[in-house]
Formats: structure tokens, C-alpha cells, sequence
């Protein structure tokens, strides 16, 4: 395997694990917790995830709207 082809799959890895960062683990987590997924995304997106992470950490879990609340 040539050098160019090793840096172009580790280059679509790299991207395919930012991507899962990004949007995948502040989706589960909020989902999780009860939050809404999208509104996690978005300030996963324009803020930081690392940000987006720790805020979930530390809002914990909503208790889910329903009729036995």
C-alpha cells in the first residue's frame, strides 16, 4: 500500500471519528437525559463538544413529560 492511499483512509477515519464526536455522543447523551438531541447538537456544533459534554454531565436527567408526572 502506497503512502498517498494510507493517508487518504486514515485522513476519512479521522474525519469519520470527528464527525461521531461531534454529533453522535452529545445526541445520545442528551437523548439519555431526557433532552432534546438537535438543541445538543447545535451547541455541540457552534460551541464545542467537549462543552456540550460536561453541560449534560452536569445538568444530569430531566424527568420525561407525560401524564404521570
Amino acid at each position: 500500500m502506497s503512502d498517498e492511499t494510507f493517508g487518504i483512509i486514515f485522513g476519512i477515519a479521522a474525519m469519520l471519528l470527528v464527525l461521531w464526536f461531534y454529533l453522535v455522543v452529545p445526541a445520545q447523551m442528551a437523548s439519555r437525559r431526557n433532552r432534546s438531541p438537535f438543541l445538543w447538537v447545535l451547541i455541540s456544533l457552534f460551541g464545542s463538544p467537549i462543552l456540550a459534554i460536561l453541560l449534560l454531565f452536569a445538568m444530569g436527567g430531566c424527568p420525561p413529560n407525560g401524564p404521570g408526572r
